[in-house]
């Protein structure tokens, strides 16, 4: 049983530790996460409406059941007519002017078809459609969003991985030169000040590993809530924080919010016209089927009527008039927000393709400046050794590698962010593009 339970806790270990890239990654997002799941019940939601409104070109059919009983001459008059029950006897005046309470168990069938109605369902449907259309354009850009986010979020999980070796790496080596002056010390060519300070830096150094270690806890759980994963899920990440290549350009931007823009004010005018209809009639037609009888099954007859119509509202408080000023003025008020949603996606690939070539600019940089102070701390600790530099200077060598190391990265991160950010503004980032390569 011990071997058993060893096996199987092996074997968790090990699919826990399962290798992920960053597509893997944002594939997984964009098929698990609930926000995936609640954009495509908005769209079903929404072709849902579509049917409802759709159900308007339909025969609306209607069953009613109905007991009467009383005695009012008109109402006991009618009924035997109704019921077929009528006879010669009913004539009399005394039955006419004072009949015995009638009993009537009424059911009707009714069915009634709009004909036309200058347009008014028809411009319904059609916003409707477009309604769910513009659902679909707002699971695309969800789907944007949980792309970068979940890009944002591994390289989180990279950047906090790569800032933890490069201070584990600072502490072994701060741990190296506190043993050297130690060494120099016993030596009489330091004094117990200079290993004091560095045992500070040891310090400052073992602070710095802490910090790293609880950024890449953090960003972990955040990698997974963005995966829509258990916050405690384990990850072998496979993609590594390496500088990216340049991210795709296109002539105009694709996003799903400027379409969303224009379908809007198509809805907008859509509703616009459908408003106006209720100016006008409804032309309808109208069946019934009617059976009354005495008893529940019996005594009793059955009837129809066929009819057709027009319902025409001559006044109805304005309502008709303040629902195509509302209209007309939502219209408006989509066509200045495509505009604004135009300029505002310009803007974004401009912005992110300027921090993407900033960032790459960047990295150039810190290349020069990691490799201009680790020479610099090479020769500042030999030159320590022989009693030529101060300690001070040494740590200053120390803590400027140390920095430019993490800017380094710092670099890399936010170019592969901005990279992604390109293709997102761009709107064709998905789960194969290059830049999560």
């Amino acid at each position: 049983m011990r071997i058993l339970f060893l096996s199987i806790a092996a074997a968790l270990g090990a699919r826990a530790q399962d290798p992920l890239s960053l597509r893997d990654a944002v594939k997984m997002a964009l098929a698990k996460h609930p926000a995936m799941e609640a954009a495509t019940a908005r769209i079903q939601a929404a072709g849902a409406r579509v049917e409802q409104v759709r159900g308007g070109l339909l025969p609306q059919v209607r069953y009613t059941e109905m007991f009467q009983s009383g005695n009012n001459p008109v109402y006991v008059f009618g009924a035997l007519l109704t019921q077929r029950q009528f006879t010669a006897n009913n004539f009399a005046l005394g039955a006419l002017n004072r009949p015995d309470p009638l009993n009537n168990f009424q059911s009707m069938l009714t069915a009634e078809q709009l004909v036309y109605d200058f347009g008014g369902l028809r411009k319904t449907i059609h916003a409707a459609e477009l309604g769910r259309r513009i659902s679909e354009e707002e699971k695309k850009a969800a789907e944007l969003m949980l792309a970068a986010g979940t890009a944002r979020a591994y390289h989180s999980v990279t950047l906090a991985t790569e800032g933890l070796v490069v201070a584990r790496e600072a502490l072994k080596t701060a741990e190296a030169d506190q043993a050297r002056a130690e060494t120099i010390r016993d030596a009489g060519m330091a004094t117990d000040a200079d290993v004091l300070s560095i045992k500070v830096h040891v310090a400052s150094m073992r602070e710095q590993v802490i910090r790293r270690q609880a950024d890449l806890r953090i960003a972990q759980a955040a990698l997974n809530d963005a995966l829509g994963l258990p916050l405690d899920t384990q990850h072998k990440l496979t993609t590594e924080l390496t500088p990216a290549a340049a991210a795709v350009k296109t002539e105009t931007a694709r996003r799903p919010e400027v379409e969303q823009a224009r379908l809007t004010l198509e809805a907008a005018s859509a509703q616009a016209a459908a408003a106006k209809a209720g100016y006008w009639p409804q032309f309808f037609l109208r069946g019934a089927f009617e059976a009354d009888r005495q008893n529940f099954v019996n005594k009793g007859g059955a009837n129809w009527m066929f009819a057709a119509g027009l319902k025409w509202t001559l006044f109805d408080g304005n309502r008709t008039r303040n629902a195509v000023a509302e209209a007309r003025s939502m219209s408006n008020a989509a066509a200045a927000g495509q505009r604004q949603v135009q300029s505002a996606v310009q803007l974004e690939v401009r912005r992110a393709q300027a921090e993407f070539d900033s960032a790459t600019e960047r990295i150039q940089v810190t290349d020069a400046t990691i490799a201009q102070a680790d020479e610099s701390l090479r020769i500042l600790r030999n030159r320590y050794s022989n009693g030529l530099a101060t300690v001070t200077d040494l740590l200053r060598a120390q803590t400027a590698l140390l920095d430019a190391k993490m800017r380094r990265l710092g670099s890399i991160y936010e170019q592969r962010l901005a990279a992604v950010a390109v293709e997102q503004a761009e709107g064709i980032l998905n789960g194969d593009s290059n830049v999560l390569q």
